[in-house]
């Protein structure tokens, strides 16, 4: 009989490396377009810093969405519990986990500040896309170009962190020595994130050059003013029509269940489990209600102008 001590378990790296070799099996066998955003591919071709990653990114187009999902669930990955509010930050992405893998699978049909139609997104960054060999199998990745703009956008999101205004001075850098500002401004006008990617932009161009700048989407202001995880959903709440409000508080002072799961997918669901979760999520409401009220104050600049 097999003794489970001598089994071997994957380290993270390893599990992601792995991963993205075993999603584009999949995605080929399907014959679905697929690509990897951000993880191990961009530090090897040079777009970040070198780092852990610690689950696999990968692209499709949204309306391979759920044969992606259902090709992954045949080899045991399964979709973790997520919160079925979409007002407060609508989805770009699913999360899926399997039991004998340390490392999940962000599966991404839309990427926030791409304002776009997601399908025509997708059309767009798919042209934008190369081969390069990840743990013995060629796999789709972005260009640089795109590496970058993307890499841009996602630390945008959070432009108060270090860690993301570091990575932002690197990517200028790079866009810099590799003489690409005009490409990515030409894929960002393509997918619709000019708004959203002007601060990098801005930063990136040369005085001289024209243009012109769109107003960023309610959902992306929302993201930038929502430092604090629960000033997202005091936003969405405000901004709901007067019919929807209600239940939107009785939903945020008594989440469903799938709210736990989505932190921490082994919670203790028990009555008394339930009761301990309730404890830490208004523990959490409480330390963080200073920065919620600056956030807040932001919003109401907003709409003050």
């Amino acid at each position: 009989m097999p003794n489970p001590a001598d089994e071997t378990q994957l380290s993270i790296p390893e599990a992601v490396l792995l991963g993205h070799a075993m999603v584009q099996r999949v995605a080929d066998s399907l014959g679905i377009r697929a690509f990897f955003i951000k993880g191990p591919a961009s530090v090897i071709q040079g777009l970040r810093l070198p780092r852990t990653s610690v689950d696999v990114d990968v692209f499709v187009a949204p309306a391979d969405l759920d044969t992606m999902l259902q090709g992954l669930r045949e080899r045991g990955w399964r979709e973790r519990p997520v919160e079925t509010d979409t007002r407060t930050l609508p989805k770009h992405s699913i999360t899926i986990d399997h039991p004998s893998w340390p490392c999940c699978i962000d599966v991404h049909f839309r990427f926030p500040g791409m304002e776009m139609d997601p399908d025509d997104c997708f059309e767009t960054m798919w042209a934008h896309t190369g081969a390069l060999e990840l743990a013995g199998q060629e796999v789709r990745v972005p260009s640089k170009a795109l590496g970058i703009l993307i890499l841009a956008l996602h630390a945008l999101r959070s432009p108060h962190l270090p860690a993301c205004r570091q990575e932002l001075e690197f990517l200028a850098d790079l866009t810099d020595r590799e003489s690409i500002t005009h490409t990515i401004l030409e894929t960002s006008t393509a997918t619709g994130s000019v708004a959203a990617v002007r601060p990098f932009l801005e930063r990136v161009l040369e005085e001289a050059t024209a243009v012109a700048w769109p107003e960023a989407s309610t959902e992306w202001r929302n993201r930038l003013m929502a430092k604090e995880p629960g000033s997202a959903r005091i936003i969405a709440i405000a901004q709901a029509p007067s019919r929807d409000k209600p239940k939107m508080l009785f939903r945020a002072v008594f989440p469903a269940p799938e709210v736990h799961l989505s932190r921490n997918v082994y919670a203790d669901m028990s009555l008394k489990g339930r009761l301990r979760l309730h404890r830490a999520r208004w523990a959490r409401f409480l330390r963080g209600l200073p920065r919620m009220l600056k956030d807040l104050s932001q919003l109401r600049r907003v709409r003050s102008r």
